[in-house]
């Protein structure tokens, strides 16, 4: 069994917990997988919070951006960050947000590392 703070001792603790989880039906050539997919698929919350910083100072919504949420990326901009207000809660709440996002990206990599090795009943292959 993988040990998560072994191979991306970065994450934070929430997300650490969420990710051993996967990791615990892996083998250790599965988890080596997992984690170069997850690590580029997945956003730190300082990236978060910086491009919410730019809603004050350049162009709202480019966090939105970064996480995918094209629709209200446009909406934030063209509504600059809803006037400020919805930049500021997302100010407030980049690490849910990243967090959010990071979760679906740990389950995207985690089918996509279990469709390659085709374990897919959490019985280890090799």
């Amino acid at each position: 069994m993988a040990n998560v703070f072994n191979l991306m001792p970065e994450l934070e603790p929430d997300e650490m917990a969420y990710v051993q989880g996967l990791l615990n039906s892996m083998s250790e050539y599965e988890a080596q997988q997992f984690t170069s997919v997850y690590r580029a698929r997945r956003r730190e919350p300082m990236l978060v919070l910086i491009t919410a910083a730019l809603g004050f100072f350049g162009v709202a919504g480019v966090h939105r951006f970064v996480l995918g949420h094209i629709g209200m990326g446009l909406l934030y901009l063209f509504t600059a960050g809803l006037c400020f207000i919805g930049t500021i809660i997302d100010l407030i709440n980049y690490k849910r947000l990243a967090f959010e996002y990071n979760i679906k990206e740990a389950q995207q990599a985690h089918a996509i590392v279990m469709s390659q090795t085709g374990n897919y009943g959490g019985t280890n292959n090799y």
